[in-house]
């Protein structure tokens, strides 16, 4: 449900007069649901065992299974984020500083059907995770696609420049532009078009248009994400399973895998760490083993060194040697 939820775009939803952003994902699993007014973020993340419980405890008319159920409240949320809920549905909400109860009044099969979601105020790292490092993402792709229109227009100037030059002419004078300049259009930018933009209600933070890049943009992130993470098992793999020890007596030990053991376990990474801990365990357990066995093997990399010559006492010389 983790990775279904970050690809979730948010939307805006409207209970009585308050505008909140809200994403959701449901599954076998259970659910989560996140809820956000731009001052907080609420969160609740329930399984399939609780939910279970807690339908009994609303719903004590209907007998469901805990699937239908939360294929029921999928519809029902589902159909609120698209900005179609359904007639025969209503939500109402209450927050606090640090918790936010979402009840939905709907009707199943003509009985009453209720649903209460206790949201409680997310983790930080669930923050950043859903809201800051997407919102930072996409504000850098929406500057790299300025910076290419930009040069797509500079582009068009320079074409119809030439083609000015060449004798051609418009065959409709309205539809004559000025060429594009790219300071003066910034400036115009943040002194008439960004008031309006700012002035524009929370609820409308993330239009259509919005929400299929904030999906596109967490898809790769995602999938980076799993990159790094085959990366980082191809770069430390898992641990050799134990090798299988078979004592035949407390008095003499017959350890048939001892080598074999220590074979696996010598000189990864020039480490003698997991030497010494075998034969540590192996002592613990009643296993005397020599010392002997438990010796470095050179590496057949590795070439031996001849001895070093000793170096032969020089004689004095001097004028009565």
């Amino acid at each position: 449900l983790e990775s279904s939820l970050l690809t979730q775009p948010w939307a805006s939803v409207c209970f009585g007069e308050a505008t909140f952003l809200a994403k959701a994902c449901f599954g076998d699993p259970g659910y989560i649901l996140l809820i956000s007014d731009l001052s907080s973020v609420w969160y609740e993340r329930v399984d399939a065992e609780a939910v279970g419980q807690r339908s009994k405890e609303l719903n004590k008319r209907l007998t469901v299974h805990v699937s239908s159920f939360v294929h029921r409240l999928s519809n029902l949320v589902c159909a609120l984020l698209a900005g179609q809920p359904d007639v025969a549905t209503s939500f109402s909400c209450h927050c606090t500083a640090d918790s936010l109860s979402l009840h939905v009044k709907s009707e199943v099969s003509g009985l009453p059907f209720y649903w209460d979601f206790h949201c409680c105020l997310a983790p930080l790292e669930m923050v950043c995770c859903h809201l800051v490092r997407p919102l930072i993402r996409m504000s850098l792709a929406l500057r790299y696609q300025v910076q290419e229109l930009t040069s797509l227009l500079i582009q068009k100037d320079a074409e119809i420049e030439d083609y000015r030059e060449s004798g051609a002419a418009l065959s409709r004078d309205r539809l004559r532009t000025e060429p594009f300049q790219e300071e003066s259009f910034h400036q115009n930018f943040v002194a008439e078009s960004l008031p309006q933009v700012c002035g524009v209600g929370e609820g409308q933070a993330f239009t259509s248009a919005l929400r299929q890049l904030y999906t596109a943009v967490t898809q790769q992130e995602a999938k980076q994400a799993r990159k790094r993470l085959r990366s980082e098992t191809k770069g430390h793999p898992s641990p050799l399973p134990p090798a299988q020890i078979d004592v035949s007596s407390s008095e003499g030990t017959t350890v048939s895998a001892a080598l074999e053991t220590a074979s696996l376990y010598q000189w990864q990474d020039g480490d003698h760490t997991s030497l010494s801990s075998l034969h540590s365990k192996l002592y613990l357990g009643g296993l005397t083993l020599s010392p002997l066995w438990f010796q470095p093997v050179s590496s057949p990399v590795q070439k031996s060194r001849p001895p070093a010559a000793k170096a032969k006492p020089k004689k004095a010389k001097g004028l009565f040697s």
